[in-house]
């Protein structure tokens, strides 16, 4: 991205999405860092956005005292120091611009920079007294205009009083204070002190009741809970006041030197530790995501609701495993367009594109896919990806028998010919027929890549050729009665060691389907079992993040003196601990959800493959019913041709003793349409249970 671009629009006092935005982020498939300021109007946020995004220009600055940025406006440049992640910069509108006249937004706008950010600036001038922390006002009101847990949930709003503010600290980000134009001693009763502990000492509580130490103690415990992640930084003054308008347009080496160095400090500490945006249950967010998040937050502002983390993140589940699915599909058929290409092909050769494709399909869709908790998205990827093999199976069987009834044609033209001219016609012409005939079988065993049928075409063609033969042994008058029933025996061994050899063609296909299935079923499961405990992972990290927070809260008011926090904050963290020990007792509830997810894809993927099994035995069924009607019409008709007198030796072949082999039929039938098989999960045919 060149240069900044409005995210949300505040017009006429109501937010906006910009379509454009989104767009953008939608095609934004790298995970994201997302860093937003917030603060008072005029008070140089958009110095330090351009500053992170290593640009003098980019987010206006202005050089008056009314506000530039409207809004949220959105810089994406990649991050300079995590690989293939993008660093997201949010430039907020102004807090308190007196312009404005309703200042209503200022709230959500400051509660949607919580809830989009991995890192939270807030910018502010001067010193941190009183009035720079009541600024901070709206920190006290977040309670009231995020939520953590779905209302729709039992137990929600008992979760979200039970975990009070430790439910936000597993989600909230990071919070930086910058201190702008800080003329001040880091000093504190005479003693030197950091800027982090300015910080906690800017932010420490007033013992004892009272209203006034309320009102004070109030937002100072609400940025100490909400966040426990704190870090500061103090600039001096850039330059001189003369050209403080004109800060934008001033070479580096103009500004102050303290300024540049504390500048550099803050944008090192911003790149190495901000992390990844992540949402409720740990799960890493990317560009496209993000572009979800605003919308559903924004829209929900619009409509009056309170924003809800579970649910934006539920919704924004379905819509990514939907297209992880079609993702995944997609994968599938890219990958198997090359074996396709090749069609006709050996059944080894078209399992182990399918085992290869489906494991990539598969691992594209778990890099996309997240809170599938049912496996429902995981499934509909099985069935599809099994569906759309059984279609390439078809098509694979249908281009082998295209391609061996084409080429059984070809080889037997010649002996078509020879019939014609009465060749076998004559003693001995059986003999010669034979010769031919397995010459001819012969070729056509020589020929490469005839697919799958191959065995089974040319059972058919011979059987269909038995009575041509027969026809002519029995009219060759050089043989006796005893060699012809010697030679009709030696037929019938034939064919049956052909119907033997097409038999275990068809189980090798078979063996190869059941070979397959077990082992992609064990591949899906490696992966799913790897997703499903980096995600248990990722839980179990904002638990324990949450969990080491309050305790180090704890213990920082306890050496204060602050007793009367300890029961309040013992409760919390008794709270979180009973989560993770109930996290740990879901991890055995998730183990037996996992054998349950793989038990339905395995019956998914079954009862997809049926369509392919019901294509199979309909078409057995027709081949039997045509070679029937094939035989009682050749009874009929004579259809073998004339049976050779006893003085002339003369045969003559009818055109339907060698029957052409037709796609998808066999025999003389030229009715290629399949009768309509039963694609459901109710099929019993043989095959249909793998």
């Amino acid at each position: 991205m060149d240069s900044p671009m409005c995210l949300v629009e505040n017009a006429d006092g109501e937010l906006h999405v910009v379509p454009g935005a989104i767009r953008y982020l939608m095609g934004l498939n790298q995970q994201v860092v997302v860093v937003a300021v917030v603060g008072l109007y005029r008070t140089g946020k958009s110095y330090l956005m351009n500053k992170l995004a290593g640009k003098r220009q980019g987010f206006a600055l202005g050089a008056t005292i009314q506000s530039k940025t409207k809004g949220i406006w959105m810089w994406c440049v990649p991050h300079p120091e995590k690989r293939d992640h993008t660093l997201v910069l949010l430039d907020t509108e102004g807090l308190g611009d007196v312009e404005k006249g309703d200042s209503k937004n200022d709230a959500w706008i400051f509660s949607l920079a919580i809830l989009l950010s991995s890192t939270l600036v807030y910018n502010s001038r001067g010193t941190i007294d009183n009035q720079a922390v009541e600024n901070l006002q709206y920190v006290s009101e977040l309670t009231e205009r995020i939520k953590v847990n779905s209302s729709s949930a039992a137990s929600s709003s008992h979760d979200d009083e039970e975990g009070g503010d430790a439910q936000f600290v597993q989600f909230f980000p990071n919070f930086v204070w910058t201190i702008r134009d800080f003329t001040l001693l880091l000093e504190i009763d005479g003693r030197n002190v950091t800027e982090d502990e300015y910080l906690e000492h800017s932010l420490e509580l007033r013992k004892g009741g009272g209203k006034k130490n309320l009102m004070y103690n109030l937002p100072r415990e609400c940025i100490r809970n909400y966040f426990p992640s704190r870090k500061c930084f103090v600039f001096p003054t850039p330059t001189t006041p003369a050209n403080m308008p004109h800060l934008d347009s001033m070479d580096e080496a103009d500004l102050c030197g303290s300024f540049r160095k504390v500048a550099d400090t803050f944008c090192r500490f911003i790149f190495q530790e901000s992390r990844t945006k992540t949402v409720k249950g740990g799960h890493k967010v990317t560009g496209r995501m993000l572009g979800h998040l605003v919308k559903t937050y924004v829209e929900t502002i619009a409509k009056g609701s309170v924003p809800c983390l579970e649910n934006a993140v539920l919704a924004m589940a379905q819509i990514e495993n939907q297209a992880a699915v079609v993702e995944g599909q997609a994968v599938y058929q890219r990958c198997m367009e090359e074996v396709k290409a090749l069609f006709p092909v050996a059944m080894g050769q078209i399992s182990a594109h399918h085992l290869r494709s489906d494991h990539q399909a598969t691992q594209a869709f778990m890099k996309r896919s997240f809170k599938d908790e049912n496996g429902d998205f995981l499934k509909a990827l099985a069935v599809a990806i099994s569906k759309h093999y059984a279609d390439l199976l078809i098509q694979n069987e249908d281009a082998s028998e295209k391609k061996c009834a084409a080429l059984l044609e070809k080889l037997s033209v010649p002996m078509a010919q020879k019939i014609t001219e009465g060749i076998y016609a004559t003693p001995g012409g059986y003999e010669l027929y034979c010769s031919h005939h397995d010459n001819m079988v012969a070729q056509y065993r020589a020929e490469p890549d005839k697919g799958v049928r191959a065995e089974e075409i040319l059972e058919q063609f011979l059987r269909d050729k038995s009575l041509e033969k027969n026809s002519i042994l029995q009219a060759d008058k050089k043989l006796t009665e005893n060699e012809k029933k010697i030679h009709e025996e030696q037929e019938k061994r034939a064919l049956a060691e052909q119907a033997v050899k097409m038999e275990a063609e068809k189980q090798h296909q078979l063996e190869k389907l059941i070979q397959e299935r077990e082992r992609s079923h064990q591949e899906g499961i490696c992966q799913l079992e790897t997703k499903m405990v980096q995600e248990a992972k990722e839980k179990q990290h904002e638990l324990e993040r949450a969990l080491d927070s309050k305790l180090r809260e704890q213990e920082k008011l306890m050496a204060k003196g602050f007793t009367e926090k300890e029961a309040a904050m013992k409760e919390e963290i008794q709270s979180l601990r009973e989560k993770e020990e109930a996290k740990r007792e879901e991890k055995e509830e998730q183990s037996r959800n996992f054998r349950a997810i793989a038990q339905g894809v395995m019956e998914s993927v079954s009862n997809s493959l049926g369509h392919y099994f019901n294509y199979k035995k309909a078409r057995e069924q027709r081949k039997a019913l045509v070679f029937k009607e094939q035989v009682r019409f050749n009874l009929k008709s004579g259809a073998v041709g004339n049976i050779p007198d006893k003085e002339g030796m003369t045969l003559k072949q009818d055109k339907t003793a060698t029957p052409k082999l037709e796609t998808g039929a066999v025999g003389n039938s030229k009715d290629t349409t399949l009768p309509k098989v039963n694609t459901g999960t109710t099929d019993k045919s043989p095959g249909s249970e793998v």
